[in-house]
Formats: structure tokens, sequence, C-alpha cells
């Protein structure tokens, strides 16, 4: 346990550089924006590539590691859906706010799951959590567009999902990586190192932005539904990806993977959806914050059971 803390204690202390920096004049609200957007579009797209082209990872292990990751995301989302007529009976959540509990617990932030992966366990982990993205941003962008489209107040168009995740980069970059792999090409040494430079950049620059991003102001706002969906998504979603792990027959460093991405926080651009879409923006931006905050405590744990069982 003790190993995993200090593995992960690097980690946080860069979020709470980020959270200060955002604090001072030295950066301004643009120029975090523009850094968000280089990680987005750049940097971590580049450090999946390399790794996934490079990757060795067997096609049936592929399958039974992907078994668990959707069978995780399908259950909670199953079952925020059949809890929502009770959650709106007896608990007054409204419909907006209930697009926020389920982006807040199925939805995960990559630039935690990549940065502490490679940190912790190095390429051979940023490969899995390159299969997880390519698995799973797809039926997670599908489900909670549709459940933002029903229950949100602005009226979307469905037409538009098939075209956001063809555009979405980090689905680009897991598409050409493995083309990359399953073709034989690879990367030429020239490009590897080059991709190797700028990939190694997502990872400090990523977690100064998880930083930035938190907003301490806001959490005592909408307490109850705030700790109930960081409840959700820290300790339930590991709970079902466990569950998962065991049913399909994962472990070892596969399962610490999932784990992992199983226990990060929610994805920050969650709160733009919810604002685009007619979601409960500033409950998602409660939840995003607590969940960063909460996840200083719950993610050692979740990766030392995954471990240690």
């Amino acid at each position: 346990m003790l190993l995993v803390i200090s593995a992960l204690l690097p980690v946080f202390m860069v979020i709470v550089l980020g959270y200060y920096l955002r604090q001072t004049t030295m950066l301004d609200a643009s120029a975090w924006r523009g850094l968000e957007n280089l990680c987005y579009y750049i940097l971590f797209p580049v450090l999946l590539v390399k790794t996934l082209a490079v990757a060795d990872i067997g096609s049936a292990e592929i399958a039974r590691f992907s078994g668990a990751l959707l069978f995780a995301i399908f259950t909670m989302s199953g079952l925020l859906l059949l809890s929502y007529p009770l959650l709106h009976r007896y608990f007054a959540v409204s419909p907006a706010a209930f697009t926020s509990l389920v982006q807040g617990a199925t939805r995960w932030h990559g630039f935690i799951a990549l940065s502490i992966v490679g940190l912790l366990i190095g390429d051979a982990g940023v490969a899995y959590m390159a299969v997880v993205m390519a698995v799973i941003i797809p039926p997670l962008n599908i489900i909670n567009i549709i459940v933002l489209a029903h229950y949100g107040e602005a009226k979307s168009n469905l037409l538009q999902v098939p075209g956001k995740l063809l555009k979405n980069p980090f689905i680009m970059a897991c598409a050409l990586g493995a083309f990359l792999n399953f073709s034989g090409w690879g990367l030429m040494p020239l490009l590897y190192n080059v991709a190797d430079i700028i990939g190694s950049g997502a990872l400090g620059i990523g977690l100064l932005t998880v930083g930035a991003g938190i907003h301490l102001s806001g959490i005592r706002d909408h307490r109850g539904l705030v700790v109930f969906g960081a409840l959700l998504r820290l300790l339930g979603m590991p709970a079902l990806m466990f569950a998962g792990c065991l049913l399909f027959g994962v472990d070892g460093l596969p399962r610490t993977v999932a784990m992992l991405a199983a226990a990060v926080p929610t994805a920050a651009s969650s709160f733009v959806l919810a604002r685009q879409m007619g979601g409960d923006a500033p409950l998602m931006a409660n939840l995003i914050t607590l969940q960063v905050i909460a996840a200083v405590v719950t993610l050692p744990l979740v990766i030392w059971l995954s471990q240690a069982v």
C-alpha cells in the first residue's frame, strides 16, 4: 500500500501545483484552455500512437479485457437508468441533474489515467490504457449523449453523434496506432523518437491542467448529490470493473489498468457537454472537483486492492 501511495504522490503534487498556478497571474484562463487543447489534440494522441504502434498484446487477451470494460460501463449505466424514477420521486433529482450523475459515474478523466499509468507502470500500462480508450470512448459518448438528449433541457441532434466520435482525437490516435501495430509497420526509429519527445510532455502538462480546473468554492452546493456521485464513480465503478474482470478472467497488469481507469475522476469535458446539451452544469462542475480531491484517498486503495487480491 505504501508503495502505491508513494508512486501516486508525485501525480497529486503536480495537480496541486496546477491548482496553485491557476490562482496566480502567471497564466490567464485562455492560456490554460490552450494547454488543455494542446494535451487533448496533440500530446496525448501522439503518446497513444507511439505506444500502441509497438505494443505486444494478444488478441484473445484484448477480447477478455474489452469484455470486462464493457460489462462495467453498461452495468453502471443500466443501474442508473433503472434507478432514475426512485431518485426523481424520493430525492427530487431533476432530469438535468440526473444527466450529470450519469456523466459523473460513467465518464473518466483520460489525462489522469494516462499520467498515472505512465508513471506507475510504464509503456506496457499505457498500451493497455490505449485499448481502454479505443473500447469505451465510443459507447460512453453514445450513452451520455443519448441520456442528455432525452433528459437534458436542450434539444440535440443524435445524428451528429457518429461524426463527433470520428473526430475524437483519442479515437483517431488509437485507430492509427492499432493499424500501425497490426499491419506490422510500427514506427520507424526517427518517428518513434519524435513521438516519444512530444508524448513525454503530455503527463506533466495534463496533470497541471487537471489542477487548474479545480474550483473549491462550489463543492458545498448540491452536497448530497455531489457526495453520492463521487461514491458512484470512485467506489461503485471500480467494484463493477472488478466484477467484470472476475467474470472475464482478467488479472495481473490488465486488471490493474482496468481498475485504474474505473477509479479515476470523471472527465473534465463533462462540464462542457452538460452546458451545451442542457444538463446541470454547476452540479457537473462540483462533481468533477470533489472527485479529483477524493481520488487522493480512493485511487491508492483501488490500485492496491487490484494488485493484492
